[in-house]
């Protein structure tokens, strides 16, 4: 028996992962969706925190596509509606690397795109269409860092898994930048703020009470423990290849003990 087919009843809100946890891009994880409705009838709260660069409505929309009939969680968390908030509250047109259709989002609520190539602050959800390694924005990252821009990441993931094979996310770009000397503004895991914002829709339970699920040492794992939850890891994911003790060590987890390491949720 998996330890995450009888949790203990103090775990009455989970904090679950999404991409890599939930899907992989293109499809469901079997068992995945049965799980979180397994949760849900024993009466605990899902929440799912994910580091899409998206806003929530989107992401329920994108886990229709892969498969997920129905709604089987209470609330989305998102590094995009984060992200999106903060832009709002900025009040300019920032400039944009992405694909079309993370730029047709950020439109969508009102956020205009600066055209120009010498915008103070850039918001990143990703790499642009057939723009796939982080060498090819070598020249645009200097051009940003002499003039001082402050480069938004939506996205603080470094890879994920997409149909079985991992590709660069945003905060790929993001690190490139910090290491030039650039400005960088990160909004999701491992970030305080938007376990705040899941504690909040979950109803302000203590630590004690709260199961972080996820399959990234760098962000779901270290933003969990640093808030004091207890954690599953899925090693089946991007770390799949990895050496668990090392990358943690790596990331200052060395003190980090999951409570169960799971190969699936489902």
């Amino acid at each position: 028996m998996s330890f995450l087919d009888a949790l203990p009843e103090r775990y009455r809100l989970i904090l679950c992962d999404v991409w890599g946890v939930i899907h992989d891009g293109r499809r469901l994880y079997p068992g995945a969706a049965e799980r979180l409705r397994q949760w849900q009838a024993q009466g605990r709260c899902v929440i799912l925190v994910t580091n899409a660069p998206r806003p929530a409505d989107a992401v329920e929309s994108y886990l229709e596509r892969v498969g997920m009939a129905d709604r089987a969680w209470d609330a989305v968390a998102s590094s995009g509606e984060a992200g999106i908030t903060a832009l709002e509250k900025l009040g300019r047109p920032v400039g944009f690397v992405g694909t079309g259709m993370d730029r047709e989002i950020l439109e969508a609520r009102g956020i205009a795109v600066d055209e120009s190539g010498v915008a103070d602050h850039v918001v990143c959800t990703g790499f642009a269409d057939k723009q796939e390694r982080v060498e090819d924005y070598g020249d645009d990252l200097r051009a940003m860092e002499r003039r001082g821009a402050t480069l938004h990441c939506l996205n603080p993931d470094r890879v994920v898994v997409y149909g079985g094979a991992l590709y660069p996310c945003a905060g790929a770009l993001a690190d490139a930048y910090e290491a030039i000397g650039g400005t960088v503004r990160w909004y999701g895991k491992p970030y305080p703020a938007i376990y705040q914002y899941a504690l909040a829709q979950g109803g302000e339970p203590a630590p004690g009470e709260v199961l972080a699920i996820g399959d990234s040492i760098q962000t779901d794992m270290a933003g969990a423990h640093a808030m004091g939850f207890d954690t599953v890891f899925v090693r089946g994911g991007i770390h799949a290849e990895d050496d668990i003790a090392a990358l943690a060590a790596e990331h200052g987890l060395s003190d980090w003990t999951p409570v169960a390491i799971v190969d699936s949720i489902g």
